[in-house]
């Protein structure tokens, strides 16, 4: 099974309207929205600090002013490789999960969390909780939170604990809090379809959206240069999400490069509502040209974009690989 009629969908709220790029030099870009206000949080392209904004509009968030709410640390853990901090709500209060090497060894990355009690994540104080263990070491990132019939589960990115492949694979657990994994540990998907391995063995970045009775996620993988690339898994809504049998794995990226809209590289999405609190919107970053400044790292211009998505006639997402923003 898979999702069909992907180019064939009939479109409508083209009313729905976005400044794009919304964020210029934001990747990895995920935007919360509480009741009437957007909060944005991003990977900043020198990977050494985490930067917040919000507006009552996405639209806004353009021009809306930046606020540093966390600094990388000078020496040890911590240090380096500030990457793709996600902004949550659990039980009532703020966490950030983010990934960070090492001063002393940048690509020694791990997942961590913040945690901050304030009404507004914008205010308050922000309290390191320490590096979320998996249960192994070796590289690991894009942590993200869903609560789903009373259970909460996170999904992540990260090296197999037996070297059994090179790369990185999407896994999941229950949580027991906001910081703790409760295992066992499933693996969702790894890198191993043709489009999934264009540089580098990649699944990373998922991102959870619940709707016609299932549960997507959304991922992305290879280089992150224009290769880059989403997929899908789904499983549906009743089913037991820790039983790798229950998930599906389209055979096909769902959103990708598109040369003539000027469109490279897109992925590393999160999801959130328009302002009319029911049109599915896409937030995801992608660079506008092919040829690199430098290599992937050290190019900064990969802008948050917002799309609206679409339904097909089974209740599948459709990202509009040939639809411009």
């Amino acid at each position: 099974m898979s999702p069909d009629s992907l180019e064939t969908t009939e479109y409508d709220n083209r009313s729905l309207e976005f400044i794009n790029p919304l964020v210029e030099q934001r990747a990895d870009p995920w935007v919360y929205k509480e009741e009437d206000t957007y909060y944005f949080i991003a990977t900043a392209p020198e990977f050494d600090r985490i930067v917040m904004r919000s507006s009552k509009t996405l639209n806004g968030l353009k021009t809306a002013p930046e606020k540093v709410i966390w600094k990388k640390h000078t020496a040890g853990i911590m240090g380096a490789h500030i990457w793709a901090p996600e902004l949550h709500k659990v039980d009532g209060k703020w966490y950030i999960y983010f990934a960070a090497g090492e001063a002393e060894n940048v690509w020694a990355i791990r997942m961590y969390a913040l945690s901050n009690d304030s009404a507004n994540p914008l205010k308050g104080e922000w309290t390191e909780e320490g590096q979320v263990d998996s249960g192994w070491q070796s590289f690991a990132l894009d942590a993200t939170h869903f609560q789903h019939q009373g259970k909460h589960y996170m999904i992540w990115a990260q090296s197999p604990p037996d070297d059994s492949f090179r790369g990185t694979a999407l896994w999941m657990s229950q949580m027991s809090s906001p910081t703790k994994l409760t295992g066992p540990v499933i693996r969702l998907t790894k890198p191993e379809l043709d489009w999934e391995t264009v540089g580098h063995n990649v699944n990373e970045g998922a991102a959870v959206l619940i709707k016609n009775d299932k549960v997507f996620v959304t991922y992305s993988a290879s280089a992150t240069d224009h290769n880059y690339a989403m997929g899908l898994l789904w499983a549906d809504i009743d089913a037991d999400l820790m039983d790798v049998k229950s998930w599906h794995k389209s055979p096909q990226p769902v959103f990708y490069t598109n040369a003539k809209l000027k469109r490279f590289g897109p992925g590393h999405n999160s999801f959130t509502l328009a302002e009319d609190g029911k049109t599915d919107l896409l937030i995801y970053h992608a660079r506008d040209y092919q040829k690199l400044i430098g290599n992937p790292l050290t190019d900064p211009n990969r802008h948050t974009r917002v799309r609206v998505i679409h339904w097909d006639k089974n209740g599948f997402p459709v990202f509009g690989q040939e639809m411009d923003d």
